[in-house]
């Protein structure tokens, strides 16, 4: 392999393979009507969201918005209206959309339509034909491109070691050289390659050569206020073989393994995955907090394989074949973010879904939550949670409005226990009970944070069911659209990520800042099955919902059952994953001070310290597995039968 200092990757941008694109001139009326609602109705609060969709209907050619679905949608209104992105540049039959920083996330969407698609070797009628009958005829991801500084380099390791994966290596221009490969074999025995995905490695003097060079033409983009941008983190791939692509991403790149996510981390009733991450190792070095933010040279390419033949990695392997599951960006606050994205969706009936996220995953309210010793005993406790429930504060699985006030609650109480205590109870515990019940609201996550996040920003992460992560003293935000590119609702589908990463400002024995570490916070190795699950749990309550509207009473309370399985699930596994991710997290310390000590020729005494201490938290860390497994293996059994009963009834 050649030193790191001499070969350098990083992202450049993904291509989407979409069934139609619009005139260009469509587009941009809809990003000047945009830009102009906005100068009006930025400034108003989310809970203004019917003025706004009011006002928005009002606007010339726009109309009434039909129903919100997921499916069947232009890709390219969602990026415009949901997310603030906009088209920077334009080629034949394809457009470049990015978000307020162009040197962030990169979209090259390319139709079909009924013309040739370009002229350029990169963009033919072939290529997209290509990709359609590799993936059955579905839409998806197609291209993942990479900025390098040296191709020859990784020309001759494909050469070399996976000469059947090349598929062009071509000069574009006077300053462009382009390698494209095929990402994935087809076989096991490594001697077909699949056509459905493409590496685009780009060796060239800037970003927009690359541009220039095959075709693309800059447009004057305006982006409303506020908006934000956004930065490429990580891209995942559903394979047959996950082995097979860390060994072809190893031979060719020098990609080396993060993380590995097992069976019991993430399996969802009888649906079961293996995940690994790899990727490089970035030369950047800052202490900035926003050159890390815009940093695209770590580059993390996570890789899933299913283990049985339920759930979404299987049925997206069985329906589409080999491919990118999902594309994750960075952004600097996730809340502001999703936040925008949602009140976009409400107003304009454009933009993007999240997956539904049960509320148990951020805390429920419960009789011995009030209970208080000699106090408020368990019929009393349940009195108040009666109350809280007529009023439609408490909902029949435990979770508290989110807009509801403390008078509110207050008020509640006082009734609940008129005649029951004395004045002095009532003025003494009445705050307690109150401050549980508001907290209830977000506890789980209160148990993390602690007192560092505010009580708006948490009901703000509730509200638009953010996932929360920590490792160490680093936090990580998460949130995961519903499928885009999906035709119909039940095919699968890619996705998109949004997270933001929250680095702790560490400092050496000096005092002096150290370093940010690329990928701070991990990848969620707590919401990983939260992930898997709520994949499982959005597609069961969809499916209730289908039921309902024919009034088939069997198939609801057959997907009611489904989702309490998974849900339950997640309760049970979430301290568990808690206490993995607090053991990787030491086990990883305990490696960097033994590789310190190593540089700085530490004793031996201090050496031993760090690896008992290391292996004590690999056995912790294996102990939670095994945990996990079993439990995962339980409700595999529930939900079997659960299956079971559902078709004997049948």
């Amino acid at each position: 392999m050649d030193e790191p200092s001499t070969f350098q990757v990083s992202f450049s941008h993904v291509q989407l393979f979409v069934d139609h694109l619009d005139k260009l001139s469509s587009y941009q009326q809809l990003q000047e009507t945009l830009n102009t609602f906005y100068q009006h109705h930025a400034s108003r609060s989310c809970d203004d969201n019917q003025f706004r969709n009011q006002a928005w209907e009002q606007l010339p050619g726009m109309g009434s918005s039909p129903t919100f679905v997921s499916h069947g949608r232009d890709i390219v209104k969602q990026f415009l209206a949901g997310l603030g992105f906009r088209i920077t540049k334009v080629g034949p039959q394809r457009l470049l959309v990015t978000s307020k920083d162009p040197r962030g996330v990169q979209f090259i969407l390319t139709a079909r339509n009924t013309e040739p698609i370009s002229s350029s070797s990169l963009f033919t009628e072939e290529k997209y034909d290509r990709f359609l009958r590799a993936h059955d005829g579905h839409l998806g991801i197609g291209v993942l491109g990479f900025a390098v500084n040296d191709l020859r380099v990784i020309l001759k390791r494909y050469q070399e070691k996976h000469p059947k994966l090349i598929d062009s290596y071509q000069n574009i221009g006077h300053h462009v050289k382009v390698l494209e490969v095929y990402a994935y074999y087809r076989d096991n025995n490594k001697q077909q390659p699949d056509e459905g995905t493409i590496l685009r490695f780009i060796e060239n003097s800037s970003e927009d050569a690359f541009y220039e060079a095959t075709g693309f033409e800059e447009v004057k983009s305006e982006f409303h206020q506020p908006t934000y941008p956004a930065y490429f983190d990580h891209w995942v791939s559903n394979v047959h073989s996950r082995t097979d692509f860390l060994d072809i991403l190893h031979d060719t790149l020098g990609f080396t393994p993060k993380v590995d996510f097992n069976a019991g981390v993430v399996a969802a009733g009888e649906a079961q995955i293996e995940s690994t991450v790899t990727g490089n190792t970035s030369l950047l070095q800052t202490t900035n907090p926003a050159t890390a933010l815009r940093d695209q040279s770590q580059v993390y390419l996570p890789i899933n394989n299913a283990l049985s033949a339920v759930g979404h990695v299987h049925g997206f392997l069985e329906q589409l074949g080999q491919g990118v599951q999902h594309i994750a960006s960075r952004v600097e606050s996730l809340v502001d973010f999703v936040q925008q994205a949602n009140d976009h969706r409400l107003a304009l009936g454009e933009g993007f879904v999240f997956l539904q996220i049960p509320r148990s995953y951020y805390g429920i309210l419960t009789s011995r939550d009030l209970e208080m010793e000699g106090i408020i005993d368990a019929d009393l406790a349940k009195k108040i949670l009666d109350a809280l429930r007529t009023e439609n504060i408490l909902s029949k699985d435990g979770a508290v409005d989110l807009t509801v006030d403390r008078a509110r609650i207050s008020a509640i109480i006082e009734l609940s226990i008129s005649g029951k205590e004395s004045t002095t109870m009532l003025s003494e515990k009445k705050e307690i009970l109150i401050e549980r019940i508001c907290q209830s609201r977000y506890r789980n996550l209160l148990s993390l944070l602690g007192s560092h996040v505010s009580e708006k920003t948490y009901l703000a992460i509730v509200r638009n069911q953010i996932l929360v992560d920590i490792q160490g003293e680093d936090l990580l935000y998460q949130i995961f659209t519903s499928n885009i590119l999906q035709k119909q609702p039940n095919d699968e589908a890619p996705f998109l990520e949004f997270i933001q990463r929250v680095c702790s400002e560490r400092h050496d024995e000096n005092d002096c800042p150290v370093a940010i570490k690329p990928g701070c916070g991990g990848f969620g190795i707590r919401n990983f099955l939260t992930l898997f699950l709520s994949i499982e749990v959005s597609k069961a309550m969809r499916a209730q919902s289908d039921a309902q509207a024919v009034s088939d009473t069997e198939a609801v309370e057959y997907y009611q059952a489904v989702v309490d399985c998974f849900t339950s699930q997640l309760n049970e596994s979430d301290p568990i994953l808690t206490a993995i991710s607090n053991a990787m997290t030491e086990e990883g310390y305990c490696e960097e001070k033994i590789n310190a000590l190593h540089l700085e020729g530490g004793n031996d005494a201090e050496v031993e310290m760090w690896k008992k201490k290391g292996e004590e938290a690999e056995e912790r860390k294996n102990a939670g597995n095994l945990a996990l497994m079993e439990c995962s293996a339980r409700y595999n059994d529930q939900m079997k039968a659960i299956r079971q009963a559902r078709s004997d009834s049948c």
